[in-house]
């Protein structure tokens, strides 16, 4: 039996200044996923090395790394996205996360927007049944 999770991508970028490592294992652990991301070398502005980070996931493994996401999530952060479900939704129903890379490097999950981590969900479409903010609401409370 597949899971409610088609597939979700994760992306990120790493800065000279920071430990791609440490980075990895706090999303690896978030994830619970031992994948390998792929990475590109990138340029900044000023000619400093930036590194993006992608990994994509599908099937079963999308979706307990999906699972494993939101059992990571503190009270406060699970309503806060409740409260405003349709605001990480697009037109198809893809869920978009943004978790701030900073704390999650330190243990906790929280939103982010300028130096995040992206998550990108999409779900088994048949299982939306026309409703996606009903479907995200009973996989993040857990029914």
């Amino acid at each position: 039996m597949k899971g409610p999770i088609q597939s979700v991508e994760v992306t990120y970028l790493v800065h000279a200044t920071e430990d791609p490592d440490k980075i990895w294992r706090a999303v690896s652990a978030l994830l619970s996923s031992s994948t390998e991301p792929e990475t590109e070398e990138l340029e900044g502005y000023f000619g400093n090395s930036i590194v993006r980070v992608r990994l994509h996931l599908t099937g079963d493994e999308a979706s307990s790394a999906f699972q494993s996401v939101q059992k990571s999530f503190p009270s406060g952060l699970k309503s806060e996205i409740l409260s405003d479900l349709t605001s990480f939704l697009d037109e198809h129903g893809a869920f978009f996360l943004r978790l701030d890379k900073q704390r999650l490097v330190a243990g906790s999950a929280a939103l982010g927007s300028a130096d995040s981590v992206r998550l990108k969900v999409k779900p088994r479409l048949f299982l939306v049944k026309g409703s996606a903010p009903k479907f995200y609401e009973q996989l993040i409370e857990g029914s």
